[in-house]
C-alpha cells in the first residue's frame, strides 16, 4: 500500500489563483487539494472544521498579502493552533524583512509568485518531509543578512546542538533517527523538544538560529 497523499489547504486573495493551484496540483500524483481561503481568518476557520474531522491538512500554500488577516498573522496563529501543520510562504515580495517574518512565523518555505509549478510541488513536497525549501534568491537574501557576530549558544546538550546542526542542514527526520539511532517517530519527538526548548515553532527557525548562532555557516 502507497504513501498516503499529501493533504494540500489553499489560502490566496485571489480566486484565479487558487483555482489554478488547484487544477495543476490535481494533475500531481501524490497530492489532494482539501480545502480554499480566501483570507487569513477564514482559513483559520475552515482548517478548524478540518480538525474536527480529524482531517487536518499537511501543507498549507499561505499567501502573505491578503484582506482580513495577512499571511503572516495567519501563519503564526496557524503554528499555535496546530503545529503539525506546516506552511509555505508564497508572494511576489523579496524584501529581507519580508521573508524573515515569515519564516519566524513558523513558515517552512518561502515561494515567490512567479515560481514554476514544479517549484510549487517540490515546496509542498519538502515541507510535509519536515525540510525546509526557499526560493533561491530568497534565500540569498536571507543568508545576507544573517552575516552577523557569533552569539553565545543557549542551553543544548550537545547531543542537541548535533540535532539542530542537522536539521539547518537540511536534514530529516529520518536522517536525524539514524543520526541518533532511534526510530523516526522518536527523533520527530526529540526535534520537537529541542524547537521548544529554544521557543522556536518550526524547523526553519531553528536553521535560522543554528546560522546566528555560528552553528553552520550562513552559506552552508
Amino acid at each position: 500500500m502507497g504513501e498516503p497523499d499529501i493533504r494540500v489547504f489553499l489560502v490566496d486573495g485571489h480566486a484565479v489563483v487558487r483555482t489554478g493551484l488547484a487544477t495543476y496540483l490535481s494533475t500531481e500524483p501524490g497530492m489532494r487539494v482539501v480545502g480554499q481561503a480566501a483570507d487569513g481568518r477564514r482559513a483559520l476557520d475552515e482548517i478548524a472544521v478540518l480538525a474536527n474531522s480529524d482531517a487536518l491538512p499537511d501543507v498549507v500554500l499561505m499567501d502573505m498579502l491578503m484582506p482580513e488577516m495577512d499571511g503572516i498573522t495567519a501563519t503564526s496563529e496557524m503554528k499555535k493552533r496546530w503545529p503539525e501543520i506546516e506552511i509555505v510562504a508564497v508572494t511576489s515580495f523579496l524584501e529581507e524583512s519580508k521573508i524573515r517574518a515569515a519564516l519566524e512565523a513558523g513558515a517552512a518555505g518561502y515561494l515567490l509568485k512567479d515560481a514554476d509549478a514544479s517549484d510549487v510541488a517540490n515546496a509542498i513536497r519538502a515541507a510535509q518531509r519536515g525540510e525546509v525549501h526557499l526560493d533561491p534568491a530568497a534565500a540569498r537574501a536571507l543568508t545576507d543578512a544573517l552575516r552577523a557576530p557569533k552569539a553565545e549558544t543557549a542551553a543544548l546538550t550537545p547531543g542537541e546542538r548535533d540535532v539542530i546542526v542537522l536539521i539547518a542542514k537540511g536534514g530529516t527526520n529520518r536522517q536525524i533517527a539514524h543520526h541518533l539511532g532511534v526510530t523516526e517517530r522518536t527523533a520527530r519527538t526529540h526535534v520537537s523538544n529541542i524547537l521548544a526548548k529554544l521557543g522556536l515553532v518550526s524547523r526553519t527557525q531553528a536553521a535560522m538560529w543554528a546560522v546566528k548562532e555560528g552553528l553552520v555557516d550562513a552559506q552552508a
